[in-house]
């Protein structure tokens, strides 16, 4: 599986006073939040884990991949924090419109309910194809308390 940032891209994240330096790790960032995704699906404590052969049959042998992030707080936080994830900046005319297969890991604090995790996981389903081989997780973080 292969995820490419071009660095154009960095402008859409940036203003004039971020530094080059702080450019790159916001790039950085956003591949290391979406790499922990993955992992805490294995590693953290949750309702719905996975282990590692669940991952690698979303992921070996699809080319292209779509990393996306998304947090949010508040009335609507579930949802307001899919739609995030589904539209990344710093990736280039990436939809996932045709997946073959996604991997969708929900977080959050103690608070998290029933309903915004079946609410999340829908918003993303929506983006991609009926047959499309979905895995899902959700897991817990008390350090996410009133977020997701």
């Amino acid at each position: 599986t292969l995820i490419v940032i071009p660095n154009q891209n960095l402008f859409r994240i940036a203003n004039e006073k971020t530094t080059f330096s702080d450019a790159f790790k916001l790039a950085d960032n956003v591949l290391h939040i979406g790499i922990r995704g993955v992992t805490d699906l294995m590693v953290m404590p949750g309702l719905i884990n996975l282990d590692f052969a669940d991952i690698e049959t979303v992921m070996s042998e699809m080319g292209k991949a779509m990393i996306g992030t998304g947090e949010a707080e508040g009335e609507d936080r579930a949802i307001s924090a899919a739609e995030a994830a589904i539209s990344n900046p710093l990736l280039d005319n990436v939809s996932m419109k045709g997946a073959q297969g996604i991997l969708i890991n929900i977080t959050g604090g103690g608070d998290m309910t029933l309903f915004e995790v079946d609410a999340a996981a829908n918003r993303v389903r929506e983006e991609v194809d009926e047959n499309a081989n979905i895995i899902f997780g959700a897991t817990f973080d008390q350090a996410m308390e009133g977020r997701v």
